[in-house]
């Protein structure tokens, strides 16, 4: 508790000098590079996920409510391009049955790759903690396979709850005497931001090898929902005003777009990480650990 409150005092006394450490060592570790390895493979990873998740809730949900769910997720996660992703993945449901056993694979492959290059980047940003814990190669090939099973039972349990408030799309929330909105479309977006605030508190507490406080993940997964909710909104009105990605890249503009946005999001998640390493390698005399270097 000492410790903690010493390293507290030092970011209160010196916020300018605790962020310039995290901004260096995220340099340092090539956190853009980094970010951009997770977005390029998410981007692989999206579909077929989504597909695998939506083929095995299809058999005890109906297929049109998942498919509503999963728009209102992808909203979320790509904003302005739900709506391509939701077709793709609709059309592989209607026909996930010609996949066979080897195309199965391949899918379930794909779905995992995003997570285990995210671990392998959680590494290098906590690289002091790899230097003294080693996770087991077993672990981490179930870790991804275990996310896929959240967030199916995420999407299960997002999908119940847009069934629920189906029945008061119609209402509509009165505040400071305006209309705010239906309360499907806030009761969905809350159950969103609390999914995303779960997810990210898991990727902190999970990911990173060795044991990370839960209070401090809880606080990063929630200001990284923050950040990426304002950086969503910013990319919503950028796509929509002063884009010119249609005219430059025609008909990969949707990919590239959807990479842009994946790509945020990993750097915002990345450089919470780095925000708890620092925290974590923070000395109260202003030494400067050495940072891994690639």
């Amino acid at each position: 508790m000492r410790d903690l409150s010493r390293r507290v005092q030092f970011i209160l006394a010196q916020p300018l000098c605790f962020l310039s450490r995290v901004i260096s060592g995220f340099r340092a570790n090539q956190g853009l590079l980094l970010a951009g390895a997770i977005a390029y493979y998410a981007l692989l990873s999206v579909v077929p996920m989504f597909a695998l998740i939506l083929v095995g809730l299809s058999q005890i949900i109906d297929p049109e409510q998942l498919l509503e769910a999963t728009h209102d997720y992808l909203a979320l996660l790509a904003p302005g391009q739900a709506e391509i992703l939701t077709q793709q993945i609709a059309e592989f449901l209607e026909n996930w049955k010609l996949i066979g056993v080897v195309g199965f694979l391949v899918l379930l492959f794909f779905s995992s790759m995003a997570f285990t290059v995210l671990e392998n980047a959680m590494s290098v940003i906590f690289f002091h903690r790899v230097a003294i814990h080693r996770r087991h190669f077993l672990v981490s090939a179930i870790l991804p396979f275990c996310y896929l099973f959240l967030l199916g039972l995420g999407l299960f349990v997002v999908t119940l709850v847009s069934s629920a408030l189906h029945t008061l799309d119609d209402r509509t929330v009165p505040l400071l005497g305006n209309i705010f909105g239906s309360y499907y479309a806030i009761g969905i977006y809350i159950v969103g931001l609390l999914g995303e605030v779960l997810l990210l508190t898991s990727l902190y507490l999970v990911m990173p090898v060795g044991r990370i406080v839960f209070r401090h993940a809880f606080i990063g997964g929630m200001v990284a929902t923050l950040l990426w909710e304002l950086t969503r909104q910013a990319l919503v009105w950028y796509f929509s005003t002063l884009s010119f990605v249609n005219i430059i890249y025609g008909s990969f503009a949707a990919v590239v777009m959807i990479l842009l946005s994946l790509e945020a999001a990993a750097i915002i998640v990345l450089f919470g990480a780095q925000v708890i390493a620092e925290y974590e390698r923070l000395d109260t005399q202003g030494e400067r650990n050495s940072s891994f270097q690639t």
